[in-house]
């Protein structure tokens, strides 16, 4: 078993308290009421949605804070630009490590996922003074990244390792980065948003066989888990399970108050699964298994009809001799 070495499923959280917020389904209608809300909320004065992403009002420095707390603050807090953090962390090399991930937390959110992934990786690999930690635990709590774990999935995620991850995980699957995206994620405890990025990454890499033992159980529960249904109802096809397809599928439509992109999805592949299964039955060797007894018939007094007028012939041939 690659990927984590997991033999069971990946979606269980037993944790009490986790960083994760709800999940939401991207769609056009929704993309351009976020743009429109956020262009009303920059006019009416709130953060610009360039910068850094806080839930709530952003943390108060404390009094007679150091020169490095005071910088990297402000060039987390009040600054769009991934560069000055980065300058930052150069001036205070005991901090780059902060600033790195910073920088790539910044840039991850304005679309940048090439640097997004190199700043990531580079701040995680390099380590931070117990000042920037201390720092961390303090004023970064409630930074949160909204973070894409499958295609059109979003969900918010308060700064936390999973957050780190889950966006290095997309920005490497975004540059084309597949194998290394799956192997970040795998790094993180069981969750649904951490299953739901790691079975899409599967899936994509065609690994099948394990999208269905990491989903083994799961019910829809909510549309992570109904998002994530579909992945496993889509390999299950793949492998042939038709059957076992239907029944995940049926468990995305069950609950009435799935999101409606997501049972419009559910509908399709169950329209492509009666498909495929009209395929099979009109496959030709199939339908010649099972002809009726009046086909078989005509064939054998087509054949009966054959051999007469070969007879004929021959017969011609002798008379003529």
């Amino acid at each position: 078993m690659t990927a984590g070495q997991t033999s069971g499923p990946i979606y269980r959280d037993t944790r009490d308290l986790t960083p994760f917020g709800n999940g939401q389904i991207r769609t056009p209608v929704r993309d351009l009421a976020g743009g429109v809300g956020g262009i009303l909320h920059s006019v009416l004065g709130g953060r610009g949605g360039a910068l850094i992403s806080v839930d709530g009002p952003v943390p108060r420095l404390k009094r007679l804070p150091g020169r490095a707390a005071r910088a990297v603050y402000d060039a987390i807090f009040h600054n769009a630009d991934p560069n000055r953090l980065i300058a930052t962390g150069r001036e205070y090399p005991g901090w780059a490590g902060l600033c790195g991930v910073m920088a790539g937390l910044l840039a991850y959110k304005q679309g940048g996922y090439l640097r997004a992934s190199e700043l990531l990786q580079r701040g995680l690999s390099t380590r931070n003074d117990d000042d920037a930690n201390q720092f961390a635990a303090s004023y970064l709590t409630r930074v949160v990244t909204t973070v894409e774990v499958a295609e059109r999935v979003e969900v918010p995620v308060l700064f936390s390792e999973e957050a780190v991850f889950l966006t290095l995980s997309h920005s490497l699957r975004e540059t084309g980065h597949l194998e290394s995206a799956l192997q970040t994620v795998a790094m993180l405890p069981p969750s649904l948003p951490a299953a739901l990025a790691r079975c899409s990454l599967a899936y994509s890499l065609e690994r099948d066989k394990e999208v269905v033992v990491w989903t083994e159980g799961l019910l829809n529960a909510d549309d992570l888990s109904a998002a994530l249904l579909l992945i496993r109802a889509r390999s299950l096809r793949r492998l042939g399970a038709h059957s076992a397809a239907q029944q995940a599928l049926k468990e995305v439509l069950r609950r009435r108050k799935t999101d409606l992109a997501l049972r419009n999805d559910a509908l399709t592949d169950r329209a492509l699964l009666l498909l495929d299964n009209g395929r099979k039955s009109l496959n030709p060797r199939d339908w010649l298994r099972g002809r009726p007894a009046e086909l078989e018939t005509f064939e054998v007094i087509r054949k009966d009809v054959e051999e007469r007028r070969l007879w004929e012939q021959e017969w011609k041939k002798l008379d003529g001799e």
